[in-house]
């Protein structure tokens, strides 16, 4: 007798694992078989077909197959399975296997933009439709046949909270709503086109796939592989983090890098900064940011409590976060924040190391990285600079400044901080959370200043309430207020102890609100967006309603005389390191009398957060002033008086206060500047083909007198080369340092190389080169 063996689980349906027999032709040996049947009991016989194991004859063969029949039917016989076409239906419908079409060239990556993605997983957008095939163990039959779809994704999925998906097969497509449809057929297998919520859950999903047929239900087995990751999408309109501009939806989603803004508001630098959120393990590291907040799943579909979520976790209090600040000036064990060109390196260590925050950032760092990981998940984000930044320690909506009798600075009341610059983060989005209009761009800060619901983190805040000074709307709108467009309070402490007001500034708080132009790398003002123009009924009205949510309500305007003001102002691009530093200071006498004062100055090294580190001058000056005279005088800080003074950003403060005698006007003012340094001047060299080798030369030019100690260069860029530390070790003052980097370009188009150098004597010293690379 023949034996026909089918080990193939998908052929066998419910016994996978035994071997079928059945005669194709009576044969001698089949009768004598035939006849001894006939002398069994009908009840012997049929357990013996039900379990041959158990009950065999006598004259079994121990070395031959045993033979198992499918259940036996109502009548007590067993039918056998068939593999004809005629009986195929009788076979369990089982998937063989899947193909989800993930290839980054492919449809389903192109059409939901993320095929910049390093890798080939299934990457797609909520509210968008992904095509797939399925094979089955038999052609699939709509009449006998059924399937659904099922997605996983958290630590305990559930339907009810979206994180257990069944997607049922349809007849018709809808959108809204989870579901697929078969749209070909291939002998074994059938493409299906599924649909998702524009409101799903975004991370990681398991993918499973459950059939019926008359035999029975059969799920498929869980694949790593064919997991599907699911991100926020800006291209749909049903979706919270929608943005109708495809020009903005190339720079704030799909650009990997961009410039970040830094300095004072009379010395804007900018530098180069590598989001790099499209690369190797890029995806993982940013969704691991996510998994170690402890965030629900099921929270993860709101771009409100994302952003949130991660404007918490950019930083490392409370939770462990990302990245540790440092503003002490000693970066011992860890890299100085100047140093850091990109987010790359810093997420990828946060997770090979299994969430050990990093050091050390300050708050361009967490900017960019909380740009990275929005933009990774496919929310519209853009880092943006805030010049002469308030930080507000009392929530009183005004930055306060407190002299004594003799105008000297109270250092143990001066809390409130003026920062030269500030980089936090805008993030586009839907606020269905609050009024209409509120929409648009949120303010999102993951710099650790204050806490907010107990932890340190800061917004979403509607920039658009900020605007109005409408303080009372979620998430942390006063303390965004007071950045942008606090008053600064000058208060003079009395014999009696007691504080009177003596000056105030309108203007003094939120300039050049900078970010990178779209298509561009022009700097953007977008002040307009935050405040009023300064002075205006719509301004003053803004900072009063504000004022009224504070904890001072009511400020006392002065009641003097104001007929003299005072200016800083200094020459092009002011003073540079190793140099003296000069400075004008213009006072105008706008009466028709004449005005006399004794002007007190003193200038701090500070932090560029604001914070004083040390007095450097102080000096008093008599002035006379002529009716309607406009009088300059020249003010010098010679270097050898800060040169060993200094901190990172090389900040100064020229503090200046006076009181005119015969008005009693006191005139109050603080003019922030720094010391410029020489950028890295990088030079590619030949020309730039993927898989081939080619050149740069970086020089720099020490501008101190001094040697520098310890030099390290860090290089890196997108599609270039990865992070690359060299050690130069010192270079002489005045001297030229001159090195040649060697690298493989990996990706074709337009790029940037990026380096940095790192010392204790010098910060803040970048420079970049733009790199054509073209394809083999």
């Amino acid at each position: 007798m023949e034996r026909l063996s089918m080990r193939n689980r998908s052929a066998v349906g419910r016994f996978p694992e035994v071997t079928l027999s059945w005669e194709d032709e009576p044969d001698k040996e089949g009768l004598v078989k035939e006849e001894e049947e006939k002398q069994e009991g009908a009840c012997r016989r049929w357990f013996r077909k039900a379990c041959p194991c158990c009950c065999r004859k006598s004259s079994d063969s121990d070395d031959e197959p045993d033979v198992v029949v499918p259940k036996p039917t109502e009548n007590g016989g067993g039918e056998k399975p068939s593999v004809g076409g005629q009986e195929l239906d009788v076979l369990l419908l089982s998937v063989s296997s899947v193909d989800l079409l993930k290839s980054k060239t492919g449809q389903n990556r192109r059409e939901h933009h993320t095929d910049s993605f390093h890798g080939n997983d299934l990457i797609i957008r909520r509210g968008q439709s992904f095509l797939m095939w399925i094979e089955f163990s038999r052609p699939y039959d709509p009449n006998t046949d059924k399937l659904h779809l099922e997605l996983k994704t958290g630590n305990l999925p559930t339907v009810s909270k979206g994180t257990h998906v069944i997607i049922p097969l349809v007849e018709e497509l809808e959108d809204d709503r989870w579901e697929c449809k078969v749209i070909e057929k291939d002998g074994n297998r059938v493409k299906l086109s599924v649909n998702s919520l524009p409101s799903a859950a975004i991370g990681q999903y398991e993918l499973t796939v459950v059939t019926y047929s008359p035999k029975g239900e059969a799920m498929s087995t869980h694949d790593s592989a064919n997991d599907i990751y699911i991100l926020f999408n800006p291209w749909n309109e049903d979706d919270a983090v929608y943005m109708d501009n495809e020009d903005e939806r190339k720079e704030y989603v799909l650009n990997d890098v961009g410039r970040i803004y830094y300095g004072t508001e009379s010395q804007i630098g900018a530098r180069t900064w590598n989001f790099g959120q499209f690369g190797e393990g890029m995806l993982a590291a940013c969704l691991y940011v996510l998994e170690k907040s402890g965030v629900p799943a099921s929270g993860l579909g709101d771009p409100v409590n994302v952003v949130r979520v991660v404007s918490a976790m950019i930083n490392s209090p409370n939770d462990g976060g990302v990245l540790e600040g440092n503003w002490s000036g000693s970066y011992v064990g860890g890299t100085s924040p100047t140093a850091w060109s990109g987010s790359v390196d810093i997420l990828k260590q946060y997770h090979s190391s299994k969430g050990t925050p990093v050091r050390y950032g300050q708050c361009w760092v967490f900017s960019g990285i909380t740009t990275t990981v929005l933009r990774c998940f496919g929310i519209p984000t853009r880092s943006v600079t805030n010049y002469n930044s308030a930080h507000d320690t009392d929530i009183s909506l005004t930055t306060d400044v407190y002299f004594d009798e003799n105008f000297e600075p109270l250092d143990s009341l001066n809390a409130d901080s003026v920062w030269n610059f500030h980089v936090w983060n805008d993030c586009w989005m839907a606020r269905t959370d609050l009024p209409s209009g509120m929409g648009g761009w949120q303010v999102v800060d993951s710099t650790p200043q204050e806490t907010s619901q107990g932890l340190f983190r800061c917004g979403p805040a509607s920039v658009n309430a900020v605007r109005d000074g409408q303080v009372f709307l979620k998430h942390d709108a006063p303390f965004v207020f007071a950045e942008v467009n606090s008053d600064k309070i000058y208060w003079q402490r009395n014999a009696d102890g007691t504080f009177t007001q003596i000056h105030s500034e309108k203007n003094a708080i939120g300039h050049f609100i900078s970010t990178k132009a779209v298509g561009s790398d022009e700097r953007a003002d977008i002040t307009h967006l935050y405040k009023h123009p300064e002075g205006t009924a719509e301004e003053r009205k803004a900072v009063e309603t504000a004022s009224r949510y504070g904890s001072k309500p009511e400020v006392y305007s002065s009641t003097a005389i104001e007929d003299v003001d005072i200016q800083v102002t200094m020459d092009g691009e002011g003073p540079r390191m190793g140099a003296d530093a000069e400075l004008s200071i213009i006072l105008r006498n706008s009466s028709s009398q004449a005005r006399t004062l004794t002007l007190h100055s003193q200038v701090y090294v500070m932090y560029y957060t604001g914070v004083v580190r040390a007095t450097v001058k102080k000096d008093q000056t008599p002035v006379e002033l002529a009716p309607a005279e406009v009088q300059t005088l020249e003010w010098v800080l010679p270097y050898q008086v800060y040169q060993d003074q200094l901190v990172d950003q090389a900040a100064l403060m020229l503090m200046l206060s006076g009181q005119v005698q015969e008005t009693g006007q006191v005139l109050a003012t603080q003019f922030n500047f720094r010391l410029r340094t020489p950028d890295l001047t990088i030079t590619p060299i030949g020309d730039a083909v993927v898989g081939k080798q080619m050149t740069a030369k970086i020089t720099f030019t020490n501008p101190l007198p001094m040697t520098l100690k310890n030099v390290i260069i860090r290089v890196e860029g997108l599609g270039l080369q990865s992070i690359h530390k060299i050690t130069v070790g010192d270079v002489v003052g005045r001297g030229v340092m001159t090195l040649t980097e060697r690298f493989i370009p990996t990706l074709a188009g337009p790029r940037k190389l990026v380096a940095s150098l790192d010392c204790r004597q010098l910060t803040q010293v970048h420079g970049v080169a733009d790199v054509v690379v073209k394809e083999i």
